[in-house]
Formats: structure tokens, sequence, C-alpha cells
């Protein structure tokens, strides 16, 4: 009979550790993703203060695009006459 154990290409280790541009994907990855983490655990510890940043830094944004859009309005002449 033939060999029952299924073989699907490489499964091991790379033999060279990665280095250069996948080295550093690989560090900028693994930072980021403990980050999230941090800032999850941190929301669900504190649901409240989490909830306040959000609607505060929302409602910054939101003041700062409303201001930069009529700045950008021209005050010379109307458009409709």
């Amino acid at each position: 009979m033939a060999n029952d154990e299924l073989s699907a290409g490489f499964t091991g280790t790379p033999t060279e550790p990665p280095t250069g541009v996948r080295k550093v994907a690989k560090t900028a990855t693994d930072a980021a993703s403990r980050e999230a983490n941090a800032v999850v655990v941190g929301a669900a510890d504190h649901p409240y203060t989490a909830a306040g940043l959000s609607l505060t830094v929302g409602a910054l944004a939101f003041a700062i695009g409303y201001f930069m859009g009529r700045s950008s309005v021209h005050n010379g002449r109307s458009y409709w006459r």
C-alpha cells in the first residue's frame, strides 16, 4: 500500500531567519499586534473612559473638518446672484 501520510509541501522552518525588509515587516507587525491588544485590554478595563475618549476625538475631528471647510469657502462673491 501507499504511504498514508499526506505531504502537502514544505512544512518545516526556514533554514535562515528573515533579514532585511522581511525582518522589519515582521517586527512592525508584531509591534502593531501588541499595541492593538493593549488598546483592547485597556478599553475592556475602562469602558467609560474609552467611550469618552472616542467621543472627544470624534468631536475634535468634526470641528477641525468643519473649520477647514469653512475656511476654504471663497468669501469674495456669492455663487448665486
